[in-house]
């Protein structure tokens, strides 16, 4: 059954693919609009990073959003371009390896793993996701979060200890 009016430009009735908020954008009547709003640079960037950190889990495509955002692909590409000096799926993509990294520090290795991190935030290829990870942060992420969870395990027993009168 088709999941929206516009089959024909919707990314999930095609592949099954496409971020959730941006297919209830498209599905919930935000069509490309006959007369387009127009937007600087950086709006339309701003608009475009929070669209991609409102649905982290899905894997991002930059079709469906250039479809919620009612551009063309080479309308955003300038967009970033101007703003970043880079194109939208690298920008956008390091923007998630940045919040993949907060999740890895802040978590717990013990109950967390990279996997579930990762997939969390849309990285669907882990080998990609760790070698991506790696040249941005010099780290892998099992590193990162081992490196957490012996913090947090140094910070627990010092807190432990504290409580203790040690």
């Amino acid at each position: 059954m088709a999941c929206c009016i516009r089959q024909d430009l919707c990314v999930s009735c095609d592949a099954g693919g496409g971020s959730m908020t941006l297919h209830r954008l498209i599905a919930g009547g935000a069509e490309i609009p006959l007369a387009r709003r127009e937007r600087t640079s950086r709006e339309l960037v701003d608009e475009a990073e929070q669209l991609t950190l409102s649905d982290v889990n899905e894997p991002l495509h930059i079709s469906a959003l250039c479809l919620a955002l009612a551009v063309s692909e080479r309308t955003l590409r300038k967009a970033f371009h101007t703003i970043h000096g880079l194109p939208p799926c690298r920008h956008l993509r390091m923007l998630r390896l940045s919040r993949a990294r907060r999740a890895l520090q802040g978590a717990n290795g013990e109950l967390t793993t990279v996997t579930e991190i990762a997939m969390h935030f849309g990285f669907l290829e882990l080998g990609r996701f760790s070698v991506e990870y790696r040249k941005l942060f010099g780290e892998s992420p099992s590193q990162t979060l081992s490196q957490a969870s012996s913090t947090l395990t140094r910070t627990m027993s010092a807190h432990t200890q504290d409580s203790l009168g040690f």
